[in-house]
């Protein structure tokens, strides 16, 4: 046993630190394939002193880390290539609920709905709901600053986040807050630091009251482009749903193909999945508005779900596209760019003919009220031609978003996967910004080297993992 891992075993016990191959192999990769990386260690703590103490062990090490919550991103980001990885899951423990102040107190490993339905006696959830709530963790959505379809209305996981206790890479143990009682507003600048800053300790999160009504349309759509164009008309009008979202025909015939079927439309070429909530006067005053708006936007056919079990049927088909889509081959590669709602159409048309011209079928589901489109490609990365005609097909992607006027990423993060792509957002001046800022939490660079920044502009000890060194 190596000198750093029999301290950590000091911090954790023997049997909380991997340093076989073997038992290492499960955290290569995480929700994205085709991005792996071999981590020389991985530790486990269980306990805010163990996590601490596990910082301080890599500290006086100088060992490099990454901190890892459920392995649901979708960028690379919590790949450790021949450093340590730090498995935040054995963290989740809700340390306090307070329905009065509308707060919870959590550790980083807790999962995102296990935080929901623990609120749910007291008539409150917490927001941010990414579709992979069910296995996700409130340290990882912090890291991304993850958001989910009900962000339109509710706003993404820093709206919801109130303080939180971190460990610097140097361990040292700060709060960090909004800064409303006057200061820097640090804890924004945490949230969403991919990992490269420090690591949660534990968090509070400001807690939702369940509305007093949800009501749930489905809209079907002869055509993607009408569908495209009614998003624009819904917030156009003046209504703010909760949700707003849209799945493409390729995404319907995945989905009610599998176990996860919901009643859509097989012969729709879209669909939109709007959701309103609030006052029971309102509320119903939304539907009656926008159901004919809908239908004068070119909708086909408006399904109404007022009950609670026909409302969930009609999400179990949304939050459970991407699994539904492993009937159709063994990898997903999920993409996640923002564009102006405006140009949805024309975007969607330009991914359509991208796919064609590359052999691959994208199905496209997506925010479609935030403009934060997913097109989708599934594929097996274990073939190197599919691979590569995949990689070319989401690049060609990607830069057409940004063309439009658009962004990289709007809940998974940048990562590894779109570390070839910020060159095109950000002037050298600015990506410079970002690594002085970083260096103000990890002087050292040590947590999540090679990540979000790329590495040409932080100048880092170590690149990306071995075979995708300037790949996006």
């Amino acid at each position: 046993m190596s000198s750093l891992a029999a301290a950590l075993a000091d911090v954790v016990g023997g049997a909380q630190v991997l340093a076989r191959p073997a038992t290492l192999h499960v955290y290569r990769s995480d929700a994205l394939p085709g991005l792996r990386a071999l981590p020389s260690l991985a530790v486990f703590p269980a306990t805010p002193d163990e996590l601490i103490g596990v910082i301080r062990v890599l500290a006086a090490h100088d060992a490099p880390f990454v901190a890892r919550g459920a392995g649901t991103g979708l960028s690379g980001g919590a790949l450790a290539d021949g450093i340590t990885l730090v498995g935040l899951h054995r963290m989740r423990r809700i340390l306090a609920l307070d329905p009065v102040a509308r707060t919870a107190t959590v550790e980083p490993g807790v999962v995102n709905a296990t935080l929901t339905r623990a609120a749910a006696p007291h008539g409150l959830h917490y927001a941010p709901d990414p579709s992979s709530q069910a296995a996700c963790t409130i340290g990882g959505n912090i890291a991304e600053n993850a958001g989910g379809p009900h962000c339109l209305k509710y706003g993404v996981t820093l709206d919801h986040v109130v303080a939180a206790t971190i460990v610097l890479p140097d361990g040292e143990v700060v709060t960090l807050d909004r800064g409303d009682e006057g200061g820097y507003d640090l804890l924004g600048a945490f949230v969403g630091s991919e990992g490269c800053f420090g690591v949660v300790v534990d968090v509070t999160v400001r807690l939702t009251p369940d509305p007093e009504r949800i009501v749930t349309l489905l809209a079907d759509f002869t055509s993607v482009d009408t569908a495209a164009d009614a998003t624009s008309q819904v917030v156009a009008a003046g209504i703010v749903p909760a949700a707003l979202e849209l799945m493409d025909a390729a995404t319907i015939g995945a989905v009610e193909s599998s176990v996860y079927a919901a009643g859509y439309p097989r012969d729709a070429a879209a669909v939109l999945l709007v959701e309103v909530d609030g006052a029971a006067d309102g509320v119903e005053a939304d539907v009656t508005h926008l159901t004919a708006l809908l239908r004068d936007a070119g909708a086909r056919g408006v399904r109404v779900a007022h009950d609670p079990a026909d409302r969930a049927r009609l999400w179990q088909g949304r939050k459970k596209a991407f699994g539904a889509m492993g009937r159709i081959a063994p990898h997903l590669v999920v993409q996640d760019a923002v564009v102006p709602r405006t140009r949805l159409a024309e975007l969607l048309r330009t991914i359509e003919g991208i796919g064609v011209r590359h052999g691959v079928r994208v199905c496209n589901v997506f925010h479609a009220g935030d403009g934060n489109l997913h097109p989708n490609i599934p594929c097996d990365t274990d073939d190197p031609a599919e691979a590569a005609r995949v990689h070319a097909a989401m690049s060609e992607i990607m830069t057409a978003c940004i063309a439009a006027g658009g962004s990289i990423t709007g809940e998974h993060g940048v990562g590894i996967d779109k570390l070839g792509y910020m060159d095109a957002l950000f002037t050298p001046e600015t990506l410079d910004a970002m690594c002085r800022l970083r260096e103000v939490f990890d002087p050292g660079r040590r947590a999540n080297p090679g990540k979000a920044v790329p590495v040409h502009a932080c100048r880092e000890w170590h690149a990306v993992p071995a075979g995708r060194r300037g790949v996006a």
